[in-house]
């Protein structure tokens, strides 16, 4: 089964939301920005969430974990560098596999 770490970004807020899936991100998106997981969420704050980046993965747990990893990082120029440097992103993914 494949899951998926995926980072979204909103202009408006200019902020990034970082999550994991088993489900396809742009039906997840979608979600978000439809508000289907309830007004009180985070990405209900606005609806123009777009896909950032993502991280394919072959277990839902590790999706987690690569989730886990990026938001204990805390940092804008660390997401804007996971998308800029391919290395970075087999760092991570490596770094997280069990």
């Amino acid at each position: 089964m494949k899951a998926t770490c995926y980072i979204l970004y909103s202009h408006i807020l200019d902020k990034f939301y970082i999550g994991a899936t088993q489900d396809d991100v742009n039906l997840r998106i979608l979600k978000h920005n439809n508000k289907n997981y309830g007004s009180h969420r985070y990405t209900a704050i606005t609806n123009d969430w777009e896909l950032f980046l993502s991280l394919d993965v072959k277990t839902y747990d590790h999706a987690i974990r690569i989730e886990r990893k990026i938001k204990a990082m805390k940092s804008k120029t660390y997401i804007k560098n996971l998308k800029k440097y391919q290395d970075m992103r087999d760092k991570l993914i490596i770094n997280t596999s069990s």
